[in-house]
């Protein structure tokens, strides 16, 4: 395993940016948000990828295609499932993956591209899946509007996953998109207190914030939901009816939620984690992960890797249910997006059958 820190820096490739945590740069947006004690340099280098849309064949998401504007996330949650997809550019899932990012500048390009030719269908993009695409960078390096503006450009249907205030930046063309069917956007929303969110997600905006987000997307026109991920028994799983109606008083009319997947170096990063946060309880958390996979931490398997199984997985599932049915959340589904708006600038409206 790659531990926190110990991945080389090959030929000096990664030049530092400096983020100022006390600044206004689209990550603090209310009071209520806790500054980050620290203030680690930021280091950043660019790939110049060869493409940038990411095929999708697994049953358990609800979308074919996705993009990531960035490898690594400077939100430092400690449950990333991601995390251990750093290793393979020799860096580790811990420290490196909060603090040595890769962005993919030609993003926009790239699928500007891909949607030119002529064989492409369109089908919904997911954005921000791995990596957030409202992380702090974004404010400086702009990719995630340019591949927004190459969207609305074309009428592409987008759906985005994120925690970042950064995305109200954005609500000119989300709310166009929208008013169009052809954008929407959940939040992921762990819990509604901000001590634990300080532990579980030290550079993410307060729970506060993550409602003010809610509440302006909705006000705006655009589709808004939820994402509960994950659930971590004896951790937030307490707080699950009253994140549901906190989410639907804020203008949230969707909702899902994740169990707790901890992916090869993850497991033992999650560990470490407990182990100086939570020591009094974390043989039981594990306990009942393991308890969630089989005996094991992690289960790959389709149709069990994002929920588990047993009874716990059956509780949650049934105390989700009732609460998202009685606020009249819609459960699970995806915002049904239009393809057949799909059109090339300069050229005819695609006839899609």
């Amino acid at each position: 395993m790659k531990t926190r820190g110990t991945a080389t820096n090959p030929h000096n490739r990664f030049q530092p940016i400096v983020t100022d945590r006390d600044t206004d740069d689209g990550w603090y947006q209310d009071p209520a948000d806790e500054v980050c004690p620290d203030s680690i340099a930021t280091q950043v280098t660019d790939e110049q990828v060869k493409s940038i849309i990411s095929r999708n064949q697994s049953p358990d998401v609800p979308f074919d295609q996705s993009i990531n504007p960035y490898r690594g996330c400077e939100h430092a949650c400690v449950y990333c499932f991601a995390r251990p997809t750093h290793a393979y550019w020799d860096m580790s899932p811990g420290l490196d993956f909060e603090t040595r990012l890769i962005a993919k500048p030609n993003a926009a390009q790239k699928l500007r591209e891909t949607l030119d030719k002529p064989g492409y269908q369109p089908k919904p993009i997911a954005l921000g899946v791995n990596t957030d695409a409202y992380q702090p960078i974004e404010k400086q390096r702009r990719i995630t509007r340019e591949v927004l503006e190459v969207l609305a450009e074309y009428q592409h249907p987008v759906s985005i996953i994120t925690k970042g205030a950064l995305i109200l930046r954005d609500l000119d063309l989300l709310s166009d998109m929208a008013s169009q069917g052809l954008c929407s956007v959940r939040v992921s929303l762990t819990t509604l207190d901000n001590t634990l969110k300080a532990k579980m997600e030290p550079r993410t905006a307060a729970p506060v914030t993550r409602l003010k987000i809610i509440r302006e997307l909705s006000a705006a026109g655009v589709p808004t939901g939820i994402v509960l991920g994950p659930v971590i028994p004896f951790i937030n799983d307490h707080e699950l009816e009253k994140i549901l109606v906190a989410a639907a008083e804020a203008g949230a009319s969707r909702a899902s939620w994740i169990m707790l997947r901890l992916p090869h170096e993850l497991d033992e990063l999650f560990r470490d984690w407990l182990q100086r946060h939570f020591p009094d309880r974390a043989e039981r958390v594990m306990g009942r992960i393991q308890d969630l996979r089989g005996g094991k931490s992690y289960d790959s398997t389709f149709g069990r890797r994002m929920t588990g199984t047993g009874p716990y997985s059956d509780l949650i599932r049934q105390r989700f249910s009732k609460k998202a049915n009685s606020l009249s959340l819609a459960l699970h589904e995806a915002e049904p997006l239009r393809t057949d708006r799909f059109r090339r600038p300069g050229g005819q409206q695609i006839a899609l059958f």
